[in-house]
């Protein structure tokens, strides 16, 4: 009976050797460097600028954001929404309206 049984220990022994050696192999953590843009600008003032200014200059310049196309309202609540909920931009439900509101404003399709 072992003798029917020793091929199939030493095939899965010999399987084994690739995942044991692979898994003893230490993997490294390495810290990259990211250098976000530099700008004091903000955006230009109008009705809704404090809330578009307090809520997205944390991640965007005002010139990369002003620099987009033109869209249409509901376009600019997608694009919001979509740096809320897929980006977990901090928004408050309330500053949403403004937001869209001075997007729509300075570069909403007409």
């Amino acid at each position: 009976m072992f003798r029917n049984l020793l091929p199939a220990v030493v095939l899965l022994g010999v399987a084994s050797i690739p995942h044991a050696a692979h898994a003893a192999t230490p993997f490294e953590l390495k810290s990259v460097k990211l250098d976000l843009p530099d700008s004091d600008k903000m955006f230009p003032d109008g009705p809704g600028s404090d809330v578009i200014n307090n809520n997205c200059i944390a991640c965007h310049s005002a010139d990369m954001v002003l620099n987009q196309p033109l869209l249409s309202k509901q376009a600019w609540a997608a694009e919001v929404n979509k740096m809320i909920n897929n980006y977990k931009a901090p928004i408050a439900t309330e500053d949403v309206g403004a937001i869209v509101k001075y997007l729509t404003a300075f570069k909403g399709a007409k």
